[in-house]
C-alpha cells in the first residue's frame, strides 16, 4: 500500500491502539472472525487477531534488543482484534499531485462489556478526535443500531464517526461504510470471509494479513503511477508517460493481492501473493524460467557495504526481456506500447548499456544490479560473459574499446573520457557502471571483504528465485524501536538487512521479504 494511503488511514490505526490499552479487563478469549464483519466488496483490508502477539513479535528482533532500553508492556493487548476496511476512495488533486483519500471503517473487537466500550469512546476516543480535529469539534450522540452512535464535526466540516455496540467499536470517516459492516453482521450482505482467494491464502492465525481486490488495484493504480513517475525521472515528459502507462499495466494484468505476515527464525516474513490475469500469468511462466546456480561467486565482487543488490537468475535473459516487454506493451494503449518498445533501451542506460537486446543475448545469468548509496547514483551491473564481441558492441559508446585497457586488480578496465563510466572484464565476468563503483567491486574481490562474507547473505546465497534482492535499511530500525520502547542511546544508528525473493506461481507470482520488523514495522514507523 502506498505511503499516501498509510497517512490517510493513520487515524484508524492509532484509534485501534488506544482502544486496546483501555479494555484489558473483563474480556473473553473467544476469537471473532473479523473478516465476517467486513463487506465482501471491500477494496483494501488489513487485520490482526492478536495485537499483543503482533507487537511482541517485533521485540524479538536482535535489532530491537540492541536499540531498546526497555519496552512497553503488551499484555493488555492480548487477544485484542482489529481490522481496517477501505470501502472506497475520493480522488483529489493538490498542487498537481494526485491524492486518494480512503473511505474506511476500523473495527476493534475489545472483548469488553458494552459500558466499557461506550466509556472508551466518550473519553479516550473523544480526546483523540479533538486533538486531531480541534477542541471545538462538535459531538452529537444518538442511540442507534443497538448501540451508541457518535458523530464529530470539525470547523472545516470534516466528520468522523464511531459506533459502540456491545464489545465492538466501529470507527471511520464514512458513516455509510459503518452501515455496510452492520448489514454484513446482520446477514443482510455478504462478508469478505466468503472471498475464497483471500481466505485460501491468508489463514486467520497469521500475525497480520491484508487484501487488495481487483477494484482496489484499479483505483490505487493511478496513485501508483504518479508515485513511480516521480521517483523514476525528473523530466516532465518522461514522468507524464510513466504516470500514464503504469496504471494501465497494473489494471490490465493484476487481479488481486494478498499479504500475510508471520514470525520466522530470521525475522518477520511478509508474503505478497499476486494473482494475475490468466494470460499474464501464462506468459510470465513461459518466459521467466530460473537457473539453479549459486550466487556466491558473483557476490565476491560486491563490497561488504553494498546498499542493495538484486540477482536476476534467468535461464534465458533475452527471452525473458522480450516476453516481459511484449507483455507490458500489450497491456497499454497502442501508442504507448509502440513508444515503450522503441525506447526500451533507455531502461538500461543508467548501467551504461546502449543496446538492451544485444547485451542480454551476449550474457548469461545471473545478472546482478547493485547500488552503493540510497539514491542509486552509484551503481553497477554484473553478468557472465557469453559473447565478448557482441557484449562490447552493446555497451555505451562513451567507452572506447579500441583504446588499450588499464590493468586493475587482475581485470582489464576501460573507462569513458571523464572516467564516470567503466567496464571491467575479469573471470569471464563483466562489471559495468559508475567508474568509482566498478573499481570498488574489483577491490572487494582482491581484499576478500565482500558481501559473500556477510552471514545474513550466506543464508540467502542458494536462492533459486527468479529475482532475489539482498539489501540494507539504514535508518528504520531506531524509528520503529522508538515506537515500542525507550532507546538506550537516542543517537544510535543501526543498519538492518532484508531479503526479498520473487517466484512464479500457477496464478501469478509470490514475493517474500524477510526483515527485522517487516511491513508491520513500516506501518508503525509511518504512524510515529
Amino acid at each position: 500500500m502506498s505511503e499516501h494511503i498509510f497517512k490517510n488511514i493513520k487515524t484508524a490505526c492509532i484509534f485501534i491502539i488506544i482502544c486496546a490499552f483501555f479494555v484489558a479487563a473483563c474480556r473473553s478469549p473467544q476469537k471473532t472472525g473479523m473478516r465476517k464483519l467486513a463487506p465482501r466488496e471491500t477494496l483494501v483490508y488489513l487485520e490482526t487477531n492478536d495485537v499483543g502477539e503482533m507487537l511482541e513479535s517485533l521485540t524479538a528482533s536482535p535489532a530491537f534488543q540492541t536499540l531498546a532500553k526497555d519496552k512497553q508492556e503488551f499484555s493488555a493487548l492480548k487477544n485484542i482484534q482489529i481490522a481496517v476496511a477501505v470501502t472506497g476512495f475520493e480522488t483529489s488533486e493538490e498542487n498537481s499531485v494526485l491524492n486518494l483519500k480512503p473511505r474506511f471503517v476500523a473495527i476493534a473487537e475489545t472483548h469488553a462489556w458494552n459500558w466499557q466500550t461506550v466509556s472508551l469512546v466518550e473519553n479516550q476516543i473523544d480526546n483523540f478526535v479533538r486533538k486531531n480535529y480541534g477542541d471545538s469539534a462538535k459531538l452529537e450522540t444518538v442511540d442507534k443500531n443497538d448501540g451508541k452512535f457518535f458523530t464529530w464535526t470539525a470547523n472545516d466540516n470534516r466528520r468522523v464517526f464511531a459506533l459502540a455496540q456491545n464489545s465492538l467499536i466501529y470507527f471511520g470517516n464514512d458513516a455509510s461504510a459503518i452501515e455496510k459492516c452492520l448489514a454484513v453482521k446482520k446477514g443482510e450482505a455478504e462478508s469478505l470471509a466468503q472471498n475464497e482467494s483471500f481466505t485460501r491464502v491468508a489463514a486467520e492465525n497469521n500475525l497480520a494479513s491484508g487484501y487488495v481486490s481487483t477494484d482496489g488495484v484499479r483505483q490505487i493504480a493511478n496513485l501508483a503511477g504518479v508515485s513511480v513517475a516521480v521517483n523514476a525521472s525528473e523530466e516532465i515528459d518522461e514522468r507524464s508517460f510513466i504516470a500514464r502507462i503504469v496504471p494501465q499495466i497494473l489494471q490490465n494484468t493484476t487481479r488481486e493481492i494478498v499479504w500475510t505476515a508471520n514470525r520466522v527464525e530470521r525475522g518477520i516474513e511478509d508474503k505478497f501473493s499476486v494473482n494475475l490475469m490468466d494470460e499474464t500469468a501464462f506468459v510470465l511462466k513461459k518466459t521467466l524460467n530460473s537457473k539453479t546456480d549459486s550466487l556466491t561467486n558473483f557476490a565476491d565482487f560486491l563490497p561488504s557495504d553494498t546498499f542493495a543488490a538484486t540477482f536476476y537468475n534467468l535461464k534465458n535473459p533475452l527471452i525473458s526481456w522480450r516476453g516481459s516487454l511484449a507483455l507490458t506493451a500489450k497491456n497499454t494503449d497502442a501508442l504507448s506500447g509502440k513508444i515503450l518498445i522503441e525506447f526500451s533501451d533507455k531502461l538500461l542506460e543508467p548501467y551504461g548499456i546502449a543496446d538492451a537486446e544485444t547485451f542480454l543475448g551476449a550474457v548469461d545469468a545471473p545478472i546482478i544490479t547493485a547500488q552503493f548509496d540510497a539514491d542509486g547514483e552509484k551503481s553497477v551491473s554484473i553478468a557472465a560473459v557469453k559473447d565478448l564481441g557482441k557484449l562490447k558492441a552493446a555497451i555505451s559508446k562513451e567507452i572506447d574499446f579500441e583504446s588499450p585497457p588499464e590493468k586493475r586488480s587482475g581485470a582489464e578496465v576501460w573507462f569513458s573520457a571523464n572516467r564516470g563510466l567503466a567496464a571491467a572484464f575479469i573471470e569471464i565476468k563483466l562489471i559495468l557502471g559508475d567508474g568509482e563503483s566498478v573499481l570498488k567491486c574489483l577491490q572487494a574481490k582482491v581484499r576478500g571483504q565482500s558481501l559473500a562474507k556477510n552471514s545474513a547473505f550466506q543464508a540467502f546465497a542458494e536462492s533459486r528465485a527468479v529475482a532475489a534482492t539482498f539489501g540494507k535499511d539504514a535508518d528504520s530500525a531506531e524509528k520503529i524501536a522508538a515506537v515500542l520502547a525507550n532507546a538506550k542511546d537516542e543517537h544510535r544508528k543501526l543498519a538492518t538487512f532484508y531479503t526479498t525473493e520473487t517466484r512464479l506461481t500457477e496464478s501469478g507470482f509470490e514475493r517474500v521479504t524477510v526483515s527485522d520488523f517487516g511491513l508491520i514495522g513500516t506501518i508503525l514507523e509511518n504512524l510515529n
